[in-house]
């Protein structure tokens, strides 16, 4: 299946309330350097602001996170989003990511569930959660075995460990929230997410 494409090696993670936080929000990411964005079905904000950001900003990839079933999958692509992600897999998910097109990051936590994922067709797979999951160590193992599989670790990640996370080999982008953070969006403070989308982007660089 064909992957998204994005030049961004930092996948922010957002919940937002209302779709009019959407526009400013990746507005924001994109003037600091990132030019991808998942947004995720858990508030009511998900799924609106995927369209409006597919409608008026398509300069941002804009992904649909927390897809949690077949449904999910159908309203993900049909609001516009050009990948979806999630906390987890099933056979259902693999099936509805084929039957409607849309490329697909599958959550896995072990070895068993990578390869079930690569056997239904999926190689960039996201290592969730990242901390919980062994993170490091667990990437680093998992290359020897699976090296045709790359990652899209997210959970205990920030600008603390960015740069070790980004120099494994198996590791095409991280997902995380510390670029986003909450109080940020609902205040609007977008300078604020500007410059920590800066300061990723400057790691993710030197990576």
């Amino acid at each position: 299946m064909q992957l998204p494409i994005f030049r961004s090696r930092v996948v922010p993670v957002v919940s937002i309330e209302s779709a009019d936080e959407a526009l400013p929000l990746a507005e924001a990411l994109l003037e600091g350097g990132i030019d991808v964005i998942e947004l995720t079905l858990r508030r009511p904000g998900g799924l609106p602001g995927i369209e409006r950001l597919s409608r008026e900003l398509p300069q941002i990839c804009v992904g649909a996170g927390t897809l949690l079933s077949v449904e999910d999958m159908a309203r993900a692509r049909d609001a516009g989003a050009r990948f979806g992600l999630s906390p987890g897999a099933t056979p259902a998910l693999f099936e509805a990511a084929h039957r409607t097109g849309l490329p697909f990051i599958p959550g896995v936590m072990t070895p068993s569930e990578a390869m079930q994922a690569r056997a239904a067709g999926f190689g960039l797979l996201k290592l969730f959660p990242a901390a919980q999951a062994g993170g490091l160590g667990m990437l680093r193992a998992i290359r020897g075995p699976l090296p045709d599989l790359a990652f899209c670790p997210t959970g205990g990640i920030d600008a603390s460990n960015l740069r070790e996370f980004l120099a494994q080999s198996n590791v095409k982008c991280v997902g995380g929230s510390w670029i986003t953070p909450a109080t940020c969006v609902q205040s609007g403070d977008w300078p604020a997410i500007t410059r920590l989308a800066r300061e990723a982007s400057a790691i993710a660089a030197e990576a």
